[in-house]
């Protein structure tokens, strides 16, 4: 079963002192790409740079800014194939932001399901 991991947080805020967020991000990618789990994953620009893009009675509308309007925003994702759910949440326990952020984990929804 495939699944989302949305890595989330709020700008700006760091885990606690020292702790080395890129060697332990390096860790967790080698550690999942070594299991074979980990499919792709990338960082996000800062929500700064995001833009919003809706449709309305066949009007292009573009806002600045992420969807959301909340303090935690969307850093990056990763794309997990897992046995079950209980594996993609032990895969995203270990992810470095599950410290100080949180992991969105969402199933992808099967191509033939209704």
């Amino acid at each position: 079963m495939q699944y989302m991991l949305m890595i989330c947080g709020t700008e700006g805020a760091e885990p606690e002192p020292g702790f080395d967020m890129a060697a332990a991000t390096e860790a967790w990618v080698s550690e999942m790409d070594g299991r074979g789990v980990r499919l792709q994953g990338h960082r996000l620009r800062p929500e700064s740079d995001a833009t919003t893009v809706r449709m309305r009675n066949n009007e292009v509308l573009i806002c600045d800014g992420p969807f959301a309007e909340t303090k935690e925003q969307m850093f990056g994702f990763d794309l997990v194939e897992c046995a079950d759910l209980d594996e993609a949440i032990e895969v995203a326990s270990k992810h470095p932001v599950a410290r100080y952020g949180m992991i969105e984990v969402r199933p992808f929804w099967p191509l033939d399901a209704e």
